[in-house]
This record gives C-alpha cells, sequence and structure tokens, in this order.
C-alpha cells in the first residue's frame, strides 16, 4: 500500500470527489502547483502504509470472533465455555493471521529482491539488449518509436533508475516498504483489539453476571456497530463508498453470525446444551 500522509491524502480525496461530481474547479484546485508539491514534499506519514493491515485485521478479528459467540450462543453452552473458545479463537487466529502476513510479504520482499538483483545484472552485462527489449515494451505501450527511443535513453542514463523501470514495465513489480515484523504486529494488534469487542460483555460478566440472552444481544449490537465502522474505514484502502462499505461488512459479519448461530441450534443436543 503507498504511504500518504494528511495532506497527499487530503488532495487525492478532492481529486477523487470533484471527478465523482464532475467538479472542474475543484478538480484545478487539486492540481495546483502548491498542492501538488506540498503533498510530495510531506508525502508518507509514519505507519500509514500499515493502515490496511489494521483495517482488514481488524474486520476479520471481528467476524470470526463473533462468528464463534453466535455458535456457542446457539448451542446454549454458557458463558464460561463461550469466553474460553471465544477467546482461544481470538488469540490463535490472530497468530495465525500474523504469521501468514510476515511469511507473506517476507517471500514478496525475497522475491523482489531477487528480480531487482537479476535485472542489475542484466543491465551491467547486457545494456544493448535491455535497451532493445525497453524500446519493445514501450512500443507495445503505444508509443511512437521516437518518443520509444527518447524515453530509453533517459531511463538508461542512471542504472538504479533503469533497473527499477524494468522491474516496473517488464516485471509489473512494485516495491512494498512494509516491514514483514510490523506488518504482522499491526494485523495480530488489530485483530485482537477488534475481536475482543463480541466478548467485552462477557467479560464485564465475570464481574458483575450478566443473563446469558441479554449478552448475547448486546455483544451483538456492538459487533454490529464495530462491523460497520471499519467496514467504513476500509475505504482508506479500497477508496470506495464508506456506507456502502460498511453495509457490506456489516451483513458478511451478520452472515457469518447467522450461520454459525444455525450450527450452534443444530448440535445443541451433542453440545450436552
Amino acid at each position: 500500500m503507498p504511504k500518504e500522509n494528511k495532506s497527499s491524502r487530503s488532495r487525492l480525496s478532492l481529486a477523487r470527489a470533484s471527478y465523482t461530481k464532475g467538479d472542474l474547479s475543484a478538480a484545478a484546485a487539486a492540481h495546483t502547483p502548491k498542492a501538488i508539491t506540498q503533498a510530495m514534499e510531506e508525502h508518507g506519514g509514519s505507519g500509514s502504509q500499515y493502515i490496511g493491515d489494521m483495517v482488514l485485521g481488524g474486520l476479520d478479528g471481528i467476524v470470526t470472533t463473533f462468528a464463534v459467540v453466535s455458535g456457542v450462543a446457539g448451542a446454549d453452552l454458557g458463558s464460561s465455555v463461550l469466553l474460553i473458545m471465544g477467546l482461544a479463537n481470538l488469540l490463535a487466529d490472530g497468530f495465525s493471521m500474523a504469521t501468514g502476513s510476515f511469511l507473506s510479504l517476507r517471500s514478496e520482499r525475497e522475491y523482489y529482491a531477487k528480480e531487482k538483483s537479476r535485472e542489475a545484472w542484466e543491465v551491467e552485462k547486457f545494456p544493448e539488449g535491455e535497451k532493445r527489449e525497453l524500446l519493445e515494451i514501450y512500443r507495445k505501450q503505444g508509443h511512437s518509436a521516437p518518443d520509444a527511443k527518447k524515453l530509453v535513453e533517459i531511463k538508461s542514463k542512471d542504472p538504479q533508475r533503469w533497473v527499477d523501470t524494468m522491474m516496473v514495465e517488464e516485471l509489473g513489480m512494485l516495491p512494498d516498504e512494509r516491514t514483514p515484523l510490523r506488518s504482522a504486529l499491526a494485523t495480530f494488534t488489530a485483530f485482537v483489539l477488534a475481536g475482543s469487542i463480541p466478548l467485552v460483555i462477557y467479560l464485564i460478566g465475570l464481574i458483575a453476571p450478566v443473563p446469558s440472552q441479554p449478552a448475547f444481544f448486546i455483544s451483538l449490537g456492538m459487533s454490529g456497530v464495530a462491523l460497520f465502522v471499519l467496514g467504513a474505514a476500509k475505504v482508506v484502502v479500497t477508496h470506495r463508498n464508506p456506507l456502502r462499505s460498511g453495509l457490506e461488512m456489516l451483513l458478511v459479519g451478520g452472515l457469518a453470525a447467522g450461520v454459525a448461530y444455525a450450527v450452534g441450534i443444530l448440535l445443541r443436543g451433542i453440545g450436552g446444551g
């Protein structure tokens, strides 16, 4: 996910809104030299590249944990069993997601580094061949022969820029600036924090007992609100309509909980409820 700080996000938001409304004056304001320069200078707020990990991790945490809550509630196994299963699922799935995020991102970074090393070697050992290759790429993109040749001359002046260009134009690969460990920590933290929401009322019940049916409906309401909010926040990653995104996540989470609740009811006798 590209880095975007408050300044660059506000400029992009203005540009997107002006496009949607067909507002030429607003679009012009988003493309003034001052707006562009400021956004570029302040580009890349600290930690902003991990927002996607946090939002998606949080959504997964709520959906999976509340599905467990619904299943146990449907089977009428009691609050103690619900808490045990809910917390076990929360920590185990959170760790699993974080581990998957870590290994996936590390593998991607290793593969990118390997391919970049190969491209650097080819640029050093076979510069003319790489120039012909880049020329053909630009020609296929629709550039005229003279323009494509000029582009190749410009890009090949600096070896590092040349290699970066080959990575994008030939392989379609962009570097991911996230670090595997921080990505894993962001995913795990968001998963656990958001996934704890369906369990809050049951944790409170350890101090001040709450009847099982009201507790379930309170958990349902809290989970629904959290799902909608995080679904709306997902637009940071997807750039979609926040209301639609929030409602979609609420629907998905509700369906998952409904299926788990129905399974719990069907298997109630097996669980001893």
